[in-house]
């Protein structure tokens, strides 16, 4: 008998428990009980009891109004302490470093640890022409930030369900700011988040810091779920690049690193 078959056998909620969340995590979008069931063969009742202590726990989250489920803030959290391990971060700076020396720029390599960004890598450029100065950021490597006012985060919960979005920023209440400016609501960070989606990168303008600007980029795992980000920040009136040649360096960037990762990039709508 196999080892998953023993551990299941010997205790079949824990097993069950763990298939529901790898079956959500396989998912783009809710699912009801009914088909978990069905497609895990486990009885009604018994998927039932499970869910609702994975969502007494935060590693699933029900939406009353689809009367579904989605992964839970919890379960962000774990991948995102997984994420934060060396493997990860040594894939990732042989990439920033060969991205922050072509453009010039400060590039981050960011996770998220529930509504928050947190920044793994900084690497910075070599050398600074004489008639510049390199921007002083608080983006340093163990920063948290509201992931919702920075491109780095936005650019991973772009490419998270609405579900999974909902959790981290529940209702109700405004969204809180840095500088006056961002979303203010969840509807709002729902609209910005579907526009990030469709164009494939994420920015922030004067959302972090007052005068400087931000794009990022998902890399993504083997489920095409977004793991991190590479973002870059410079200054916003004294820019050595135009925006579409960043996006294009940074996409490359985050393309490499989802191939280290044996990662695969999601479907978009138009293909």
């Amino acid at each position: 008998m196999s080892e998953r078959g023993t551990s299941s056998s010997t205790s079949p909620a824990v097993g069950r428990a763990l298939d529901i969340l790898l079956y959500l995590a396989g998912h783009s979008g809710l699912v009801r009980v009914a088909a978990l069931a069905r497609d895990l063969g486990i009885p009604p009742s018994s998927a039932y009891h499970i869910l609702r202590v994975l969502e007494d726990r935060g590693f699933v989250t029900y939406v009353a109004t689809e009367q579904a489920y989605g992964l839970g803030v919890a379960s962000f959290e774990i991948g995102s302490a997984y994420l934060r391990h060396e493997p990860l971060e040594r894939l990732a700076r042989p990439i920033l470093q060969s991205l922050s020396k072509r453009l010039g720029q400060t590039v981050h390599l960011g996770i998220l640890h529930g509504a928050e960004t947190v920044y793994l890598l900084k690497e910075r450029p070599a050398r600074v022409r004489s008639d510049e100065k390199e921007p002083s950021l608080i983006t340093d490597i163990g920063v948290r930030l509201p992931a919702h006012l920075t491109a780095n985060g936005r650019a991973i919960l772009a490419h998270s369900t609405d579900a999974q979005i909902g959790a981290l920023f529940p209702p109700p209440g405004n969204l809180i700011t840095r500088t006056g400016k961002g979303p203010r609501s969840l509807t709002e960070l729902l609209s910005l988040l579907s526009r990030d989606r469709e164009r494939g990168w994420s920015e922030e303008v004067e959302l972090v810091s007052k005068g400087f600007r931000s794009m990022g980029v998902a890399a993504f795992d083997h489920n095409a779920r977004p793991i991190a980000a590479l973002s870059s920040t410079w200054h916003r009136h004294y820019r050595r690049h135009d925006a579409d040649y960043v996006w294009e360096v940074l996409q490359r960037g985050a393309t490499q690193l989802t191939a280290a990762v044996s990662g695969r990039p999601p479907r978009r709508a138009s293909d």
